[in-house]
């Protein structure tokens, strides 16, 4: 009864099972529901955030996986894959796990300072390809079309250069209105600017969203103290990432591409 209630809703808690099987005359105890469900080979895991996709989303990124599903992995490696991110200064990426005794929990050296509204936040563009990280650079104003082109036009082609990226080289960015915006679309065609079509709502198929998680984590390590910091944090942390893993992501994008090219059995409403 218990493999199969969590079966059919993997959010029931161990306290709705304990509950259920006292109403049907039988008393558990939370570990025994825990025991019985890692004997099923159940464990309890973070669930997944993953993009709201609506069925015209679905039926994209099927179309977009499907028409990539037999790219070599050479084409890949061809790729610039490009992004903007938000960093907080005191964000959730602060988290770091602390040695201490009992009842320590509040002394300075056991706490990590957090401020209303995560104390500030700097946003970044940045770039890399299965060769390593191109260019980053902090937005200190509000993007719009116009900005987002002057950052393409100084740091795109030296990012290009820089990582020696063969000719004919694949440029990908996402569906923003920056992006997609006539004014934008016509200046990489002039630029001659080969451009992955991208399906809309899938962040979650782009490697540099791994890219960032990697720079947040290594940033949040270091505890900056104010944003001027943090940026020099994040421009020196970025430039070392090692190219390794720069060429694991944009090798693993075929196993993305795999597992989006098929519905799971009896789902409509979601590509993964």
């Amino acid at each position: 009864m218990i493999t199969r209630t969590v079966s059919k809703n993997p959010r029931t808690t161990r306290g709705d099972l304990v509950n259920d099987l006292q109403r049907a005359g039988t008393k558990v105890t939370k570990a025994t529901i825990s025991n019985t469900l890692r004997r099923q080979g159940l464990k309890s895991c973070s669930a997944r955030r993953v993009p709201l996709l609506k069925p015209v989303h679905v039926q994209a990124r099927l179309k977009f996986a499907r028409e990539h599903l037999d790219d070599p992995e050479e084409d890949w490696e061809n790729v610039i894959w490009s992004d903007e991110t938000k960093i907080e200064l005191f964000g959730k990426n602060s988290t770091r796990r602390v040695w201490r005794r009992k009842n320590a929990e509040l002394h300075p050296k056991n706490t990590i300072p957090t401020v209303k509204h995560g104390g500030g936040n700097i946003m970044l563009w940045g770039c890399f390809s299965a060769k390593g990280p191109g260019r980053l650079i902090r937005v200190k104003e509000r993007m719009n079309g116009a900005m987002y082109r002057e950052i393409l036009s100084d740091n795109l082609l030296p990012s290009a250069r820089a990582l020696k990226m063969k000719r004919g080289w694949v440029f990908q960015h996402d569906n923003d209105p920056k992006h997609t915006a006539r004014a934008t679309k016509e200046w990489l065609r002039k630029k001659h600017f080969k451009v992955l079509e991208w399906p809309r709502q899938s962040p979650d198929l782009n490697p540099i969203e791994n890219l960032w998680r990697e720079l947040k984590v290594r940033a949040a390590q270091q505890q900056p103290q104010n944003i001027t910091a943090l940026e020099e944090i994040c421009m020196e942390e970025w430039a070392k990432i090692p190219a390794t893993i720069s060429s694991q992501l944009a090798g693993y994008e075929n196993t993305i591409v795999g597992h989006t090219s098929t519905l799971p059995k009896g789902s409509k409403r979601s590509a993964l």
